[in-house]
């Protein structure tokens, strides 16, 4: 299960490369569910605040919880309780570059990982997955006349 600190990482997807700079909570909250995915695993990604009043674009086919921490709390201290509440911690991942969060998990015995490190796995698995598939022929080989369209362009037609 993966607690993902929503703002700090997507400060620093934007920070990672110039074409980032205008990613949205929306496009962020559907790379990671898309990886969550990829990977057989679950997630929640906590963002501060209220959020916007339509919070469709947010949760449509994502596959990852979205939360706001609400007013008068932040993210971070939202995470924190989380970290503390949880039953089984070492099964906890938690996404965040705050020194506090990450003291908390580490405390813990949670996994802590660095926005950036995250954003770098997170982009190495999609580039995995979304590979063309292989030709179907590769499998079942060539039929006939196209066995025989090659042998003859390579002048074994005899």
């Amino acid at each position: 299960m993966y607690i993902i600190d929503g703002y700090n990482l997507l400060w620093s997807v934007r920070k990672a490369a110039e074409h980032l700079e205008e990613m949205s909570e929306s496009q962020l909250c559907q790379f990671i569910g898309i990886y969550l995915r990829a990977i057989g695993s679950e997630g929640q990604i906590v963002f501060d605040g209220i959020g916007p009043p339509d919070k469709t674009l947010l949760n449509s086919g994502t596959g990852i919880d979205i939360v706001f921490s609400g007013p008068g709390i932040d993210a971070d201290t939202y995470i924190e309780a989380k970290i503390k509440a949880d039953s089984a911690p070492k099964r906890l991942t938690v996404v965040s570059t705050d020194r506090q969060i990450r003291r908390a998990a580490s405390a813990r015995k949670a996994v802590s990982v660095r926005s950036e490190k995250f954003w770098q796995d997170v982009v190495k698995t999609l580039n995995k997955k979304i590979k063309a598939p292989e030709p179907i022929e590769k499998k079942r080989g060539l039929d006939e006349g196209q066995t025989m369209q090659w042998l003859k362009y390579f002048g074994f037609d005899q």
